[in-house]
């Protein structure tokens, strides 16, 4: 994992001249996007994410996480966010669902990220000797989330033929934030958002793939 890290770090300038823009607010503003290269683009930007959002929390781990706490970040009192949220989990329960319900569990799993990522961004600022390079991660982690679900709303609109879906989400059970906690309890709440959001960032890979390999019929 710390080899992948520095790789990541090294090869950080390119990521983000590689990430093509989806320019996607709506149908409209990408007609000229055949629905199979806007669904390589989803895909594109899902991935990448996956990758800056695995690198972060393996550099705030380094910096900030004692050793002997690392990989106690779900246990109880640190659960998922998203963990409430009607996304399937198990291969079985993946495989049935059917493509509408894959972009679907994209989406909400985008927009239950948008407010949590705004917070990391903001608390990160806190932190003492926090490097530039993390601040900058989780900023470019936030902006390309929102890109992220712009691109899947339109392929909900091609895709689907369903009208734009509403861009707005708020669920005020899912986030709830201590600002009281100590310095601790803090960065272990905020190790736990790393590690969750860069779980439920595979998913969103993982679902996009498997929509690309049914679209295609090239599903191994």
């Amino acid at each position: 994992v710390r080899t992948v890290g520095r790789w990541v770090v090294l090869l950080w300038p390119l990521l983000l001249i590689k990430c093509v823009p989806l320019d996607c607010q709506d149908e409209q503003s990408c007609p000229s996007i055949s629905q199979e290269k806007l669904l390589d683009r989803v895909i594109q930007h899902a991935e990448l994410i996956y990758r800056v959002s695995e690198d972060s929390c393996t550099l705030f781990e380094e910096m900030f996480v004692p050793f002997p706490l690392r990989l106690q970040s779900n246990q109880a009192g640190y659960a998922c966010i998203t963990k409430a949220l009607p996304i399937p989990s198990s291969r079985s329960e993946i495989q049935q669902i059917s493509d509408q319900y894959l972009l679907h569990s994209v989406l909400m799993l985008v927009r239950s990220w948008i407010e949590p990522l705004v917070y990391l961004q903001t608390t990160l600022e806190r932190y003492d000797n926090a490097p530039d390079l993390l601040l900058n991660k989780t900023k470019w982690l936030s902006e390309k989330l929102l890109s992220l679900e712009q691109g899947v709303l339109v392929l909900i609109t091609k895709m689907l033929n369903e009208g734009m879906v509403s861009t707005s989400y708020s669920d005020p059970s899912l986030v709830q934030y201590d600002m009281q906690l100590d310095m601790l309890e803090s960065i272990m709440r905020d190790y736990t958002l790393f590690n969750c959001f860069k779980k439920d960032a595979h998913k969103m890979e993982a679902f996009l793939k498997l929509l690309k390999c049914r679209q295609t019929n090239n599903c191994a």
